[in-house]
Protein backbone atom coordinates (compact mmCIF):
# COMPACT_ATOMS: atom_id res chain seq x y z
CA UNK A 1 0.00 0.00 0.00
CA UNK A 2 1.13 3.49 -0.79
CA UNK A 3 0.20 6.70 0.97
CA UNK A 4 -1.36 9.17 -1.45
CA UNK A 5 -2.84 12.67 -1.08
CA UNK A 6 -6.09 13.73 -2.71
CA UNK A 7 -7.04 17.39 -3.04
CA UNK A 8 -10.45 18.97 -3.27
CA UNK A 9 -12.30 22.23 -2.83
CA UNK A 10 -15.81 23.63 -2.92
CA UNK A 11 -17.18 27.15 -2.89
CA UNK A 12 -19.82 27.82 -0.24
CA UNK A 13 -22.73 30.18 -0.93
CA UNK A 14 -22.45 32.13 2.33
CA UNK A 15 -20.87 32.10 5.80
CA UNK A 16 -23.68 30.05 7.27
CA UNK A 17 -23.21 27.00 9.51
CA UNK A 18 -25.62 24.77 7.60
CA UNK A 19 -24.23 25.82 4.20
CA UNK A 20 -20.65 25.11 5.30
CA UNK A 21 -21.62 21.67 6.62
CA UNK A 22 -23.67 20.86 3.52
CA UNK A 23 -20.94 21.91 1.09
CA UNK A 24 -18.21 20.13 3.02
CA UNK A 25 -20.28 16.93 3.19
CA UNK A 26 -20.82 17.14 -0.57
CA UNK A 27 -17.09 17.56 -1.16
CA UNK A 28 -16.04 14.75 1.17
CA UNK A 29 -18.68 12.38 -0.24
CA UNK A 30 -17.62 13.13 -3.81
CA UNK A 31 -13.91 12.57 -3.03
CA UNK A 32 -14.73 9.25 -1.39
CA UNK A 33 -17.05 8.09 -4.18
CA UNK A 34 -14.87 9.09 -7.13
CA UNK A 35 -11.83 7.45 -5.57
CA UNK A 36 -13.70 4.36 -4.36
CA UNK A 37 -12.57 4.86 -0.76
CA UNK A 38 -13.93 3.90 2.63
CA UNK A 39 -13.09 5.62 5.89
CA UNK A 40 -10.74 2.70 6.63
CA UNK A 41 -8.58 3.87 3.70
CA UNK A 42 -8.27 7.40 5.08
CA UNK A 43 -5.25 8.22 7.25
CA UNK A 44 -6.12 11.88 7.92
CA UNK A 45 -7.80 14.92 6.39
CA UNK A 46 -6.75 18.55 6.60
CA UNK A 47 -9.47 21.11 5.91
CA UNK A 48 -8.87 24.78 5.27
CA UNK A 49 -11.40 27.57 4.94
CA UNK A 50 -10.95 31.05 3.55
CA UNK A 51 -11.04 33.76 6.24
CA UNK A 52 -14.60 34.73 5.27
CA UNK A 53 -15.96 31.34 6.47
CA UNK A 54 -16.17 31.31 10.27
CA UNK A 55 -19.61 29.93 11.12
CA UNK A 56 -18.49 26.30 11.60
CA UNK A 57 -15.54 23.92 11.45
CA UNK A 58 -15.64 22.02 8.12
CA UNK A 59 -14.36 18.87 9.84
CA UNK A 60 -17.68 18.53 11.65
CA UNK A 61 -19.28 17.53 8.35
CA UNK A 62 -16.81 14.67 7.97
CA UNK A 63 -17.51 13.53 11.55
CA UNK A 64 -21.23 13.45 10.72
CA UNK A 65 -20.42 11.28 7.66
CA UNK A 66 -18.76 8.65 9.85
CA UNK A 67 -15.13 9.82 10.05
CA UNK A 68 -15.24 9.09 13.77
CA UNK A 69 -11.74 7.66 14.19
CA UNK A 70 -9.95 9.55 11.39
CA UNK A 71 -7.70 12.42 12.51
CA UNK A 72 -9.15 15.68 11.13
CA UNK A 73 -7.75 19.19 11.32
CA UNK A 74 -9.06 22.61 10.32
CA UNK A 75 -6.93 25.62 9.45
CA UNK A 76 -7.38 29.07 7.98
CA UNK A 77 -6.42 29.65 4.37
CA UNK A 78 -4.09 32.58 3.59
CA UNK A 79 -6.02 35.83 3.04
CA UNK A 80 -4.78 36.55 -0.49
CA UNK A 81 -6.48 39.74 -1.79
CA UNK A 82 -7.42 38.24 -5.18
CA UNK A 83 -8.28 34.77 -3.84
CA UNK A 84 -11.59 33.06 -4.50
CA UNK A 85 -13.98 33.79 -1.61
CA UNK A 86 -15.87 31.30 0.59
CA UNK A 87 -13.85 28.17 -0.21
CA UNK A 88 -13.38 25.02 1.82
CA UNK A 89 -10.38 22.94 0.74
CA UNK A 90 -9.27 19.51 1.81
CA UNK A 91 -6.24 17.30 1.52
CA UNK A 92 -6.97 13.68 2.34
CA UNK A 93 -4.11 11.28 3.01
CA UNK A 94 -5.13 7.75 2.02
CA UNK A 95 -3.72 4.25 1.73
CA UNK A 96 -4.24 2.78 -1.72
CA UNK A 97 -2.71 0.40 -4.24
CA UNK A 98 -3.74 2.73 -7.06
CA UNK A 99 -1.11 4.86 -8.80
CA UNK A 100 -1.15 8.60 -8.24
CA UNK A 101 -2.34 9.12 -11.82
CA UNK A 102 -5.58 7.19 -11.10
CA UNK A 103 -6.66 9.43 -8.22
CA UNK A 104 -9.33 12.02 -8.84
CA UNK A 105 -9.02 15.45 -7.29
CA UNK A 106 -12.43 17.03 -6.81
CA UNK A 107 -13.25 20.71 -7.33
CA UNK A 108 -16.94 21.61 -7.07
CA UNK A 109 -19.08 24.65 -7.67
CA UNK A 110 -17.00 27.79 -8.23
CA UNK A 111 -13.87 26.10 -6.87
CA UNK A 112 -13.33 24.41 -10.24
CA UNK A 113 -11.66 27.66 -11.29
CA UNK A 114 -8.88 27.04 -8.76
CA UNK A 115 -7.42 24.05 -10.57
CA UNK A 116 -8.68 23.69 -14.12
CA UNK A 117 -5.60 21.54 -14.79
CA UNK A 118 -6.67 18.75 -12.41
CA UNK A 119 -10.38 19.32 -11.69
CA UNK A 120 -12.44 16.28 -12.73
Amino acid sequence: MAVRAIRGAIQVDADDRDLILEATAELVSEVMQRNRLTTDDVISVIFTATPDLRAEFPALAARKLGFTDVPLMCAAEIAVPHGLPRVVRLMAHVETDRPRSDLQHVYLRGAQALRLDIAQ
